[in-house]
């Protein structure tokens, strides 16, 4: 809010409306601009609104994205300034140097990432660009959030924010949403502003340190302040019957006799996580038919006492010479789909293919896999009460199993645990 962008070079006024969403932002624009206080109406936030009104959907939101009992869901946010988390104004690219580290310390059935870019972001450097930078983390699991329609929803549904000054930071906080800066400039904004106190006080992560203990602190002992919420808006819920009413009072018509309404914030389509990149997985038994199961996208050091450890692969990596060298080989796909004839057709022509390949995991749905070991027993796993994880993961809790030595009779009638983190997951096993 500053002379050069709200007058004219008469020093009129450019809008014959300058829309606020609360009183402090009035008192600001008084003392910098007071040629332009006079088209200053006070009418809420229609992007915090639809928000709001969506808050009762947030676990849709996060099953949209595939986010399971459990897991956190990570929202990585950059506005688009060269100071932001995606910009080199400090001459290190912050959002890309994080990128590699979060695939190697997160686990990946433990934590979901996503990506929210300022719409200038993608405009500058065009879409092609931006999925080629981030095209590594996207197949590492990464989902790249669309920048118009669906960063509200994202929002909703994270768990925590690495983010930066940016106003989608912002409302992260305002929703009591645990934030992170990863880049903190306070040059250029205002000392007077709500987001510059934000900035100056919000949790700063330290690239220095492990990023995991560092998120998982903030998450476990976060406390929300007040002020965001409080100055968002003044008028929470009330921006589309004022907003209706001014736009009706400048153009001279009277308004509707229907209330005016916000248009509900839509669905995202269900795009749950896609690695086809070579997964480390370490795995445990920990008896009684239960296997501990943690998965890496990324190369991780696997520390004494953690377990066995052994490469799962998807059938369309891009590595391929890792794909020789898998222990497990998987994909997704319907069960019915001509091109590889059935489930059974292509977990013996994978084996068959890759004979250093232990066991060949072909995944018909959000819960079942059918498998086919090297000893060629067929086995369709199906996820029990509760269970909602990969079933990549469940193939490669099977697949330790029997390399420790066990066998499916064992597991006949109790069926097998599969632990990720805290959650344990049953699974059915049947013969297919």
């Amino acid at each position: 809010m500053s002379p050069e962008w709200l007058l004219d070079e008469y020093g009129k006024p450019l809008a014959d409306a300058l829309v606020l969403s609360h009183p402090e932002q009035y008192e600001r624009l008084r003392t910098v601009c007071p040629e332009a206080a006079p088209t200053a109406v006070l009418a809420g936030d229609p992007c915090w609104d639809r928000m709001l009104a969506a808050l009762p959907h947030r676990d849709r939101y996060r099953r949209a994205l595939g986010v399971g009992r459990g897991q956190r869901l990570i929202v990585l946010n950059s506005t688009w300034n060269p100071e932001s988390l995606f910009g080199d104004g400090g001459g290190d690219d912050v959002l890309p140097s994080l990128l590699p580290r979060l695939t190697s310390e997160f686990p990946a059935d433990e934590y979901r990432l996503a990506a929210v870019l300022h719409p200038n972001v993608w405009h500058g450097h065009g879409p092609g660009q931006i999925r080629a930078w981030l095209d590594r983390a996207r197949r590492a699991g990464l989902a790249l959030i669309d920048p118009l329609d669906g960063w509200r929803q994202a929002l909703l549904a994270a768990d925590a924010v690495i983010g930066d000054h940016g106003s989608v930071t912002y409302y992260a906080a305002a929703l009591g949403t645990p934030v992170l800066l990863g880049a903190a400039p306070l040059a250029g904004l205002d000392p007077d502003a709500p987001v510059h106190a934000f900035v100056r006080t919000a949790p700063r992560l330290d690239p220095a340190r492990p990023l995991r203990p560092q998120l998982d602190a903030l998450v476990d002992h976060h406390q929300p302040p007040p002020e965001p919420a409080e100055l968002v808006s003044s008028a929470p819920g009330e921006s589309a019957a004022r907003l209706r009413r001014l736009f009706y009072d400048l153009i001279g018509i009277p308004e509707p006799d229907a209330p005016a309404r916000l248009e509900p914030l839509p669905l995202p389509p269900y795009e749950p996580p896609a690695h086809t990149v070579p997964l480390l997985v370490l795995t445990r038994l920990l008896g009684s038919g239960e296997v501990s199961v943690t998965r890496y996208a990324g190369p991780h050091p696997a520390p004494d006492g953690e377990g066995e450890a052994h490469t799962a692969a998807h059938e369309d990596t891009r590595e391929t010479d890792q794909l020789a060298l898998a222990d497990v080989v998987f994909r997704y796909g319907d069960e019915n789909d001509p091109r590889f004839v059935s489930p059974a057709h292509w977990t013996a022509e994978v084996l068959d293919r890759h004979p250093h390949c232990a066991l060949a995991a072909y995944i018909t749905g959000p819960g079942s896999c059918v498998l086919r070991t090297r000893a060629g027993a067929s086995v369709r796993l199906d996820a029990g009460p509760g269970a909602d994880a990969d079933p990549a993961a469940y193939a490669s809790a099977l697949h330790a199993w029997l390399a420790a030595g066990k066998s499916l009779e064992e597991l006949a009638g109790q069926g097998l645990t599969v632990r990720i983190g805290n959650v344990a997951h049953p699974v059915r096993l049947t013969p297919a």
